[in-house]
């Protein structure tokens, strides 16, 4: 399944107290790395969360977000009465040792530190929970990579045809030019008055015959684009394959170009050229 390597996902799920909020973004990378931010009472999940992502993804830069949203009105409050009690006493002492005493305001007392607990949320539960919806989001992120990865593919077949199509005239055209090339050499001679030998002519015929010769050069391209076919339906990562493939196939249409002889195969060569390129940048894109 060729996949690409850009994508965002993500996925909102609230729990007692607040809503956990998991965002996922990727881009090209020629490895796998990630970044994880997470809020402090979460951190110690970051082990589970890496493994998760060696797993699943193969390459790409991809930065995952955890955040962590509270709800004040969900939230109940707690007295620590002991506390409370020890501060109140305190407050007594000391206003009995003033010439004036004034009025204990209560909500002093409720600001002394310790005195209002809030009610946390489970840790453990909180930590499944968030495992739980990284799991869907990351889910949510492959399935984006490979939709995009899945039109990378057509747009690539759609160039490996034009690309065989190129072949397939440029074998047609070659008796053609060798013959027509054959004849100009023969015309030139025949102006010059050369005296030049049958068998030298001959010999010199071959020579152009075999330099102009691209046969090779067409049996590899269209095994390139064989290889490129099904290598794309492997469901391993195949970005780097592909890639390797690009410049095998950007060699050949260089040593199509230099043995060109007429207008007509350099015209096609640098077609090939323009369209192993296109398929080489979006090539870098896929996992």
């Amino acid at each position: 399944m060729t996949r690409s390597m850009t994508a965002f996902a993500r996925q909102e799920q609230q729990y007692e107290g607040g809503t956990l909020i998991w965002e996922i973004r990727s881009v090209n990378h020629r490895y796998l790395e990630y970044q994880l931010r997470l809020p402090e009472s979460l951190r110690h999940i970051e082990t589970a969360l890496r493994d998760r992502l060696r797993k699943q993804l193969s390459r790409g830069k991809v930065e995952c977000t955890l955040k962590l949203s509270t709800e004040q009105k969900q939230q109940s409050l707690e007295v620590d009465s002991v506390l409370a009690a020890e501060v109140i006493r305190a407050a007594e002492k000391i206003s009995a040792l003033l010439p004036q005493p004034g009025t204990l305001d209560i909500m002093e007392v409720l600001r002394w530190p310790g005195v209002m607990k809030e009610t946390q949320p489970d840790t453990e539960q909180l930590s499944e929970t968030a495992l739980v919806l990284f799991d869907k989001t990351l889910q949510d992120l492959i399935a984006g990579r490979e939709r995009e990865g899945s039109e990378l593919q057509q747009m690539i077949r759609q160039r490996l045809d034009m690309i065989s199509q190129i072949v397939s005239e440029v074998r047609q055209l070659m008796p053609e030019i060798l013959k027509n090339q054959a004849q100009v050499l023969r015309n030139r001679l025949a102006e010059l008055k050369s005296d030049l030998d049958p068998a030298r002519l001959e010999q010199e015929l071959v020579l152009l015959a075999q330099k102009a010769d691209v046969a090779e050069e067409l049996d590899r391209l269209e095994t390139h684009v064989q290889e490129v076919g099904r290598v794309m339906k492997d469901k391993a990562s195949v970005g780097r394959r592909l890639d390797f493939l690009m410049q095998e196939l950007n060699r050949e249409a260089n040593t199509l170009s230099s043995k060109s002889i007429v207008v007509a195969t350099t015209q096609r060569a640098v077609e090939l050229k323009v369209l192993i390129e296109q398929m080489r940048e979006q090539i870098q894109n896929i996992e």
